[in-house]
């Protein structure tokens, strides 16, 4: 096998949550690129058609579903039906998520309830549902969580996001080991501070845009594009052997203080 195939997923498919913008987005065209079918999942309909016809355009067999991961119940019926279409998924990539912004002592419970069920029970049950497909086929295959920084450390009013990304770097060791003997690997991409919509305002303050600058040893805010690397790594041959880790894409900001 050369070094190239091991990067191939031609024939895989895929399934991206979050993935019809940001770094969902990045993720899903980097994996159409190495030959996957994608199908992302998406709240926002407009966003969904714009990004499947783009994907469509890398890759045939590209899909877009309309979900809101927050009705965990109804996850399962949904994944389901997912699999059928695309004839099995053999990749899954939890990064959908939300934030809620706050000081800790004022923030209601609902509201920190809600962004766990979206950051956290969603991509379990997501999991779940995956995992429980491939060993029924008795097929591997590969989950990548979407950590964080805040999966290492906080900032201030960011309690719900950071408890759930937390919850996600030890939820990726702990499938890990669970599915590791039916060959499914588990491993996350923890991202740095990032140029997409929901940092919009923050690079639009001039100190806060400085800040992560001066903070990040690469002098730079991460692009979408800087996940189509990591993420097709992480779900080909090329990482067989990688299971429960978290490869953090973050400029160099964890090495250093």
């Amino acid at each position: 096998m050369t070094i190239e195939n091991t990067f191939d997923l031609t024939g895989k498919k895929a399934l991206v949550t979050g993935g019809n913008s940001g770094i969902g987005l990045g993720i899903a065209r980097g994996l159409a690129r190495s030959g996957a079918a994608v199908a992302i999942l998406g709240r926002r309909a407009e966003r969904n058609k714009r990004a499947v016809e783009e994907l469509g355009e890398i890759q045939p067999g590209c899909r877009a579903y309309m979900v809101d991961l927050a009705d965990v119940d109804g996850i399962p019926e949904v994944y389901d039906r997912i699999d059928v279409e695309m004839g099995g998924i053999d990749i899954l990539v939890n990064n959908a998520g939300i934030q809620h912004r706050g000081r800790a002592d004022e923030i209601a419970v609902e509201d920190f309830e809600r962004v766990m069920r979206v950051n956290t029970t969603a991509p379990y049950v997501l999991s779940q549902a995956f995992a429980r497909s491939r060993m029924a086929h008795g097929r591997e295959g590969s989950i990548i969580m979407i950590a964080s920084l805040m999966s290492e450390a906080s900032r201030p009013t960011t309690s719900p996001y950071t408890a759930s990304k937390g919850a996600i770097r030890q939820l990726v060791r702990a499938l890990a080991v669970d599915w590791a003997p039916f060959g499914i690997r588990v491993n996350g991409i923890g991202p740095g501070y990032i140029d997409t919509e929901m940092t919009g305002p923050l690079i639009e303050n001039p100190e806060f845009d400085a800040w992560v600058k001066k903070r990040t040893p690469l002098g730079r805010w991460g692009l979408p594009e800087d996940f189509i690397g990591p993420a097709v790594f992480l779900a080909s041959e090329a990482s067989a052997f990688v299971t429960g880790q978290i490869l953090y894409v973050d400029g160099g900001w964890l090495a250093t203080f």
